[in-house]
Parts: C-alpha cells; structure tokens; sequence
C-alpha cells in the first residue's frame, strides 16, 4: 500500500542521521595527530629516508606548497605537517629525494579550483540555517494555528450522511414518520409554509441503550440531501472555562453557512444536565455551555433552516428550559421492540450469516421479549462466534440457544465441580421457581430450567411472558413475580429443611417490585399517594437534599405494607408448593439427571408425570451428533462415558 510521505515525520530522521554522521566524522578525523616540521627540517628527514610517503596541495593564493606525510616510526593516525615556498626548486628537491630514496608522493587537488568545495564551504551553512530558520518559524505558526482552534467546533460534516437509510432501520415505522418529516420539510418547505406549519427546531430522541437512536439519526442523514453535522455531547466540555460556549457558537456559524442542513448532538445529558444541581455546585464549563446552546437554539439571534436532532436515554435529567417549545419542540420515544420488530431486526442482523434449516427466526424473535436491537445483533453474533469454534459450516438452534443463555446470564461454567448436596439444593430451589410458574394463571411462562451454573449464578429459571406488554402491569400480576421469586426460598425450608443464600437476589428484586406498590403505585391500604418517586442517583446532591414526602410515622406504615406482601406471596407459595410436592420432586430429580429441561419436556412432565426414556442407542447417537457439530475427532470409535466427558470438556474450553 502506497503512503505518502510526510515531512514533519522524516525530519528527525535526517536530523538524526546528520548528527550521526557529524560525530563519526569527529571520531574519525578528530584523533589524527598532525606534528609541525620546518621546510629544513623536512629536507633533513628527506635526505636521511625517513620520509615515507608525502602530500603536496598548491595554493597559489598564498604563494605556498601545503605539504604533509608520514616518517618511518609514525603511528596509524600520525602526520607531519609543514609549508614550503611555491617554487620550481621546491619540485625539483622532492623529486631528486624520491629518486634516491623511493617514497610515496601525492599531489592534492587546489581548493580553489573545485567548484563543489566552494560551494560546500561558502554556501551550504548558509542554506543549513536558513531552512532550520523556516523550520522552526513553521512549528511555531502551527502550535500558534492549534492554539487558536481550541474554540473551533468538533462537529464533523457528512455531505452524503453515510450510507444507512431507512430501509436498513428494521422496525420504528412510526418513529421514521416523525423524522422523515424533517427531511421532507428541508426538501420542500413550501408546504408546510403554505397552511402556516412551523417545522420544530429539535427533535429529542428518547428510548433505553440500544433501541437503535444513534440508527436512526444515522438513517436521517443518509436519506437526507443535505448537509449533515455530527457531534457528541462530551465533545463540547473542556477543562477551560468558555471553551464549549466557544464551539457552539462555531458550530452554529458554521451551520448557517450551510443552511438548510441538520445537527445530530450525541448523548446531549453529557452537556444538557439541570443546571446548578450538584453537591457543591454547579459546573461552570457544562452550564456555560448550555447556556450558549439554549441561546443558539431560541434566543434573539435567529437560525433558520438549522434542525438540531439529538439523542439520550436520561431525559430525566435535562433542562426544563431546553425541553420547552421553541427548542427541543418534539420527543421521540425509540421503545423495546416487540415480536414483529423484533422478527424484523433478526432479519437484517441475518443478512451476511448462514443458519441451518432448522433455524426459524420468528421463533427465536418470540423467545426474546424485552431484547434491544443491540441485544439481539449481539445473539446472533456470538452464536456465529460459537459455530466457528465448532467447525460447523452453519449456525444452529444449538449454538442460537446457548448464545441466548450466554447473553442473558453469562458462559457456563461445566468445568465447576460441585457436589451432589449441592446440586440437589439447586435442583429443588429452581423447581420451586418453575412449579409457581406453571400453576400461577397470572404468572410467566417457563421455558427452560437448568442447573449448570453461569454468571453468579448457580442455576436459573427462564421464565418469558405470554406476550409483549408495553404499557401496564395488573397488581395479580406483579404478585405473581413477587410469588415467583420466593418460589426458590419456600422449596428449599419446605423439601430440605434448610434454607441456602441462593434466594439473595430473589429477596432483592421481590422487595423492590413490593415497595414500588406500595410507595408509586398506590397498590396497598396506604392510598392512592405517591409516596416516592424513582430515582436513579444522577446527582448526589439531588439525592442528599431531596425533602422527604413523607413522615417517619408513614415510613413505618410503607415498612409493614412492603411486609405484609411479601408475608402473603410467601404463604401462596408455600401453599402451592405443598399442593405440588409431587411435581416439585418429579422437577428436581428429572435436573439431576439431565441438569437442563426444555418448555417441551416441561410440559410432558406436567401432563404424564415422566419423559420418555430413551434407549441406549437412541442416546449414543444424540452425543455423536454433538461431537461432530463440536468438532471432535475420533468420536465414532467412543463409548457413552468418552463420549460425555470429551463434550464436556470441549464446552468448558469454550
């Protein structure tokens, strides 16, 4: 690949390379020791054979021989050095000695008379000086160049907007109708004009970590023509005061230049959050520059044609004055999908991947409610991941259902020895978990229970629900969840006499899901009251000032609410586990013997009380088929128990 050169990087290298060649110069000549004789002197060592070899230079400008050589006992590194009178005679002596005496002679070259020499002597260091001169004349204008944009917006134009387009963004139809409409107002803004419309200046896209906001903006840009700016709000903060406030009024000049045109702000909480909140104060920086923001958006000066589309999944924590209208005129809500968007995000995730035959998308896309758009790309690519380290040619629902629990839970830990107490504590408190849900109307449905510890986790209950809600939750419902979660707990006291620190965090989530109905959503004796209001910590000060709405004699009254649901979930439970100690057993023993149970097998454990057993053979064949899609050689030629533990432990180097 072809690069071009740069001069400010090969610059030290000749620099370098100058230096080097200076000090080896140095070395080289620096150490020669040259020792003054007299021109009598030296007809005297002539006449005597000392002289071994000599150098005559003329220098007609002096009237004067330069002569230097070597005498017999002189070191590597050791001349003489004398002058003689620029003469006939001075020739005719040297050559009569050479004659009777046989030394080396030499004529040097007149310095005067090369043209390269006086160049080198009278022009080179004047040109040396005058480029370090203009080097350093340049660096110095460049730091001054830098200096000067650190005020100068960080937006980055995009003439095209890249190449996502709507038809790329699965899913969010209505959300793409309320963008769109943006982009059909900068193509044609006569009709909107024409009934009096006011097009909104900024569109706020609202939603969880990745429901596909950024996407979108991105689908914004590509369908629109015309210019495109793109910035983070993390890009406007610097450690100088004014310094942000400076960048916004770029970017704004900037876009005017360029109008019509769309700014995309990334991550607006970054910059946008309520100003003077914070124990100990504001930050200076942050709420210069939103003031500045606030003031480009809908202040005096006026900014036509500039749309300003931003994206956050804290809008709790924004300004007021930057969600009045004016401003940020319309919210956008990018929500979870549901099943059909769901089924269509698979589809464009699936594009460049191979699946089996068996693979069906619709189902997997029903078994992943509450999933985003980044959760299911992020499914199917470590199931790929998983076929690769397989060898399989293809992905399958083996590798689709392992990357599932990989995703929600974490890699399973096969290597872990744990012991038969342990498994069977494990084996008992996830059946709890799954009999409430099979015999409680309002609660999920079960669809696996496994006892292979992932994550923190020893073992876990999947439990879906029935169907994608969106919007409310029926206080049977949020009983059963609670009943649910105690499920573990009650089978353990009730079938092994012993309670284990497996039920932690079902304790934790139970009692959050109780004191949410009591204190926001009016479910106990205590009222109609919201006594609380979610909270999630963003400020510290917030959170240390935040008056109580409440007394200390109702905090002791939301204290016994919370309790009393959780007293009465726990005896639903323990009822319902007593009635089905049958099941609950059936449950436990059929995980310790296969440690996994499908929702299929479930259910023919529900409705005949056992799972078709399986012959020898039809078994042996099952762990064949796993070692080929693993990808283990020899695995014909194994019996049962080779067979297991070389899948074993090819799942635990996984």
């Amino acid at each position: 690949m072809n690069r071009k050169v740069n001069a400010k990087q090969t610059m030290p290298y000749i620099v370098l390379f100058v230096v080097v060649a200076l000090v080896l110069f140095a070395f080289t000549f620096g150490n020669t020791k040259y020792n003054t004789l007299t021109y009598n002197e030296l007809l005297g060592e002539l006449s005597k054979g000392n002289v071994t070899e000599i150098t005559t230079t003329e220098h007609s400008g002096n009237g004067i021989y330069y002569i230097t050589g070597k005498l017999e006992g002189y070191k590597k590194n050791e001349y003489f050095k004398t002058n003689a009178p620029l003469s006939e005679t001075v020739q005719e002596t040297l050559q009569t000695q050479q004659t009777n005496h046989e030394f080396k002679w030499t004529v040097g070259t007149n310095p005067e008379n090369s043209t390269f020499m006086v160049i080198l002597i009278n022009f080179v260091p004047i040109i040396i000086i005058v480029g370090a001169t203009i080097f350093l004349f340049a660096r110095l204008s460049g730091s001054n160049k830098n200096s000067m944009d650190f005020g100068r917006s960080r937006a980055k134009l995009s003439e095209d907007g890249g190449r996502v387009r709507f038809k790329d963004v699965a899913g969010l139809e209505e959300e793409k109708q309320e963008v769109a409409e943006l982009i059909d107002f900068l193509k044609n803004p006569k009709k909107f004009q024409k009934l009096g419309a006011r097009i909104p200046k900024g569109v706020l896209l609202v939603g969880p970590p990745g429901t596909g906001k950024t996407l979108l903006a991105k689908a914004v840009a590509g369908e629109a023509n015309v210019p495109f700016y793109f910035i983070s709000g993390s890009d406007f903060v610097e450690l100088f005061v004014g310094v942000g406030a400076s960048r916004v009024r770029d970017m704004f000049k900037q876009a005017k230049h360029n109008a019509p045109c769309l700014i995309f702000i990334d991550e607006i909480d970054a910059v946008g959050r309520q100003r003077g909140t914070g124990l100990g104060g504001g930050h200076d920086e942050r709420e210069q520059t939103l003031n500045q923001l606030l003031t480009e958006m809908d202040g005096f000066g006026a900014n036509e044609g500039i749309i300003i589309i931003a994206a956050t999944n804290r809008p709790d924590v924004l300004d007021p004055a930057l969600l009045r209208p004016g401003r940020f005129d319309r919210q956008v809500t990018v929500s979870l999908p549901d099943q059909k968007e769901r089924h269509a995000i698979l589809q464009v995730h699936a594009k460049d991947k191979t699946f089996a035959p068996s693979v069906n998308l619709e189902n997997i896309s029903r078994r992943t409610p509450g999933f985003s758009g980044a959760d299911l790309e992020n499914l199917l690519n470590e199931a790929a991941l998983l076929a690769v380290r397989r060898n399989k040619n293809a992905i399958g629902m083996t590798e689709i259902d392992e990357a599932t629990d990989r995703v929600l839970m974490g890699p399973a830990k096969t290597s872990r020895k744990i012991t038969e107490k342990e498994k069977r504590l494990v084996s008992v408190h996830e059946a709890g978990h799954a009999v409430v849900g099979l015999k409680l109307e309002d609660a999920n449905d079960v669809h696996k229970i496994t006892i292979i510890p992932r994550g923190m986790a020893g073992g876990y209950t999947m439990m879906l629900p029935k169907e994608d809600k969106m919007m409310v939750t029926t206080r049977n419902e949020l009983e059963a969840q609670i009943t649910g979660l105690l499920g573990g707990r009650v089978a353990e006291e009730t079938f092994l006499g012993e309670i284990t620190t497996g039920a932690s965090d079902d304790f934790k989530k139970a009692t959050k899901i109780a004191r949410a109905m009591v204190t926001e959503y009016g479910m106990s004796d205590l009222g109609t009251v919201q006594l609380e209001e979610r909270s999630e910590g963003v400020f510290l000060g917030r959170d240390y000032n935040k008056s109580k709405n409440f007394s200390d004699a109702v905090a002791l009254e939301i204290d016994k609410e919370v309790r009393k649901i959780i007293d009465e979930c726990y005896k639903k439970t323990t009822k319902i586990l007593k009635e089905n100690k049958k099941l609950v057993m059936l449950i436990s023993d059929t995980l310790m013997e296969r440690e996994t149970i499908t929702k299929e097998e479930i259910e023919e454990l529900v409705s005949t009380g056992k799972l078709a057993s399986k012959d020898e053979s039809e078994v042996l064949k099952e762990l064949k088929d796993q070692a080929k899609e693993i990808g283990i050689k020899g695995y014909t030629k194994m019996s049962r128990e080779e067979l297991e533990d070389a899948i074993k432990n090819a799942n635990s180097e996984e």
